[in-house]
């Protein structure tokens, strides 16, 4: 089993202001089948580094367009089922207005891929369908945009709850075992225990 990152670059698109950023696209799985977490910007090198692999499904972490864009073009291509927490419906609506996700998420299901098993943890706060991926026997969870090195993602935009990121992270991610490397929508990775100690400091600055 492997956990590979492919990076791709473009746009955040929200309230009216538009954001170059990067993206960490997920890809779990063996040499046979993988699973993608999160669609980001351009199916191509998505494509590209899953290979002759086949792809169980496209899970997307939240409905934020950058990272959702290339969902549509990457199931096409792959032949896979995109899923997404309804609760960001009205984010997908933005990006792809006349087609539904395949699949809603709910808390606690389970996806299978190369003979391991990977749960739906509602995490909302970021966005309210936002949902955190946890394979148990990676030690490994993929958060989307709910924690960070240093921190919990933005909640300063439409849809966003800092009080409820903040509930997400104690009582979802911070309940998981402590040696669990977050792989985020964004950026580097962390582990539990070195963000847990921090709870408290990100709650008294209010962000």
């Amino acid at each position: 089993m492997s956990i590979e990152r492919v990076v791709t670059s473009g746009t955040f698109s929200l309230d009216g202001g538009t954001w170059d950023v990067d993206n960490n696209v997920w890809l779990v799985g063996d040499a046979h089948e993988v699973l993608v977490i999160d669609a980001a910007h351009s199916a191509a090198p998505i494509v590209a580094a899953i290979g002759s692999r086949s792809v169980r499904a496209i899970v997307c972490t939240h409905g934020h367009n950058d990272h959702i864009s290339a969902a549509r073009a990457l199931a096409a291509t792959v032949h896979a089922p995109v899923w997404l927490h309804p609760s960001d419906r009205m984010l997908w609506d933005e990006v792809y207005p006349s087609e539904a996700p395949d699949g809603e998420l709910s808390d606690g299901q389970i996806f299978e891929v190369g003979g391991i098993e990977l749960r739906a943890l509602h995490s909302p706060g970021h966005s309210p369908g936002s949902t955190t991926l946890h394979a148990p026997s990676l030690s490994a969870a993929f958060p989307g945009d709910t924690l960070f090195p240093g921190g919990p993602g933005a909640t300063g935009r439409s849809f966003s709850s800092f009080d409820t990121i903040i509930a997400s992270i104690r009582d979802v991610l911070f309940t998981l075992p402590p040696d669990t490397v977050i792989h985020p929508g964004h950026g580097d990775t962390t582990t539990v225990a070195k963000e847990s100690p921090s709870l408290d400091d990100w709650i008294a600055r209010g962000s």
